[in-house]
């Protein structure tokens, strides 16, 4: 199915890795340039920068210029025809709500919430010149899932799904579209990897990362972890035209992990 991306210019946050990565090489496949922000740039993105498909911004999106500094980059190609609220993080609280400090929830909040806000602001301007656009927002099931494990991580995914719906509201009769996408457990680094979500957790409470990780998912209809590719695809088709009528949405793609109505 063509998404009529070819041409396109894309803002994408936390574009190094994970998520954000295959989200940025769908949209190139598609034809879309993509405007990639992260820290560092991985081999993976020097290859599509070399290819011409990709501009590169280092930046710690965290801070109050990076943000800005990404949209600017996409103006200077044209504009922002798409943007992709991707960066965050999780760091697991086996300790509970307590031992989580002023700096933790500042820290959670800046890069999960403030880092999507900032960008936002800076690219809808844009998108109001282009006529129009898409912003799709990478958030959670744990906005719907309070996890006392990851009880700052939890609210600012729901503080985040909150703002998408408020900004579908107001730029909707202008031509931009907003909807977030509610992943549950992705095969990635977050959760799988060196230092991850799995390995934290099995260390803290005696067993195995992958006892951990097979855990998380055992409850689920399709008893599996989400690919990173999966939430490309469906975060392809909420930025096309093909979904031109949606907007104010969150997508679940959970493997049935929410089973409330």
């Amino acid at each position: 199915m063509d998404l009529h991306l070819d041409g396109k210019i894309a803002v994408v946050t936390g574009a190094s890795k994970g998520i954000g990565l295959a989200i940025t090489e769908r949209l190139t496949e598609a034809g879309a340039h993509v405007v990639a922000g992260a820290r560092t740039r991985s081999d993976r993105i020097a290859e599509l920068v070399s290819d011409g498909s990709v501009t590169f911004v280092p930046g710690d999106l965290a801070g109050a210029e990076a943000p800005a500094a990404l949209v600017a980059a996409a103006a200077l190609l044209g504009g922002t025809d798409i943007l992709i609220n991707n960066a965050g993080a999780v760091t697991p609280r086996p300790d509970g709500f307590t031992s989580v400090t002023d700096e933790d929830w500042e820290s959670a909040w800046t890069l999960g919430m403030m880092a999507a806000v900032r960008t936002t602001r800076a690219a809808i301007p844009e998108m109001l010149r282009r006529g129009g656009g898409a912003i799709v927002t990478i958030g959670s099931v744990n906005a719907f899932f309070p996890d006392p494990g990851v009880v700052d991580y939890s609210a600012v995914k729901a503080a985040l799904t909150n703002l998408t719906k408020a900004l579908s509201k107001e730029f909707g009769p202008h031509g931009i579209r907003a909807n977030s996408i509610s992943p549950g457990p992705v095969r990635t680094d977050l959760w799988l990897g060196s230092g991850g979500v799995a390995e934290t957790v099995a260390k803290a409470s005696g067993s195995s990362a992958q006892e951990v990780a097979d855990q998380a998912v055992a409850g689920t209809p399709t008893g599996r972890f989400t690919t990173p590719d999966e939430v490309a695809d469906l975060a392809l088709f909420l930025a096309s035209d093909r979904a031109a009528n949606i907007t104010g949405a969150d997508m679940a793609i959970d493997g049935g992990f929410i089973t409330t109505v």
